[in-house]
């Protein structure tokens, strides 16, 4: 059974940091994108950063993630982090991790896409 595990959350004031983490299955962690996605209430879900798996490591981000935030991988623990910095009270949202996209690779982060494994989400919350 494959699983997608994230860990991290809570709360924090703005201008601090918090690092996400998720841990997934190694058939789900080597598929291709591991990615990060957030949902706040009366919002639609909004991809954050993306991490190609394996050697590549190629990265992507969201415009409002881009110079805050940071994905990273660590093969040997089949973990992604998402370093999150100079947070804002937008940034308040669950927080969710996705696991192998089964289709359009050239967009990791669109809103639509879609992955095949999903964790429960986390939630962070940022306070004025």
């Amino acid at each position: 059974q494959v699983q997608v595990e994230e860990s991290g959350g809570g709360s924090v004031q703005a201008g601090g940091s918090l690092r996400l983490a998720c841990t997934a299955s190694a058939s789900a962690f080597n598929k291709n994108f591991m990615a990060w996605f957030r949902q706040a209430p009366g919002k639609k879900r909004e991809g954050v950063a993306a991490i190609l798996s394996g050697n590549s490591g190629s990265t992507y981000y969201a415009p409002s993630a881009k110079g805050r935030f940071t994905i990273s991988q660590d093969k040997g623990k089949n973990t992604v982090y998402l370093q999150m910095n100079s947070l804002t009270t937008e940034d308040t949202a669950v927080y969710y991790c996705a696991a192998h996209l089964t289709k359009n690779w050239a967009l990791p982060l669109d809103g639509q896409a879609q992955y095949a494994y999903w964790g429960q989400g986390t939630q962070v919350t940022v306070s004025s």
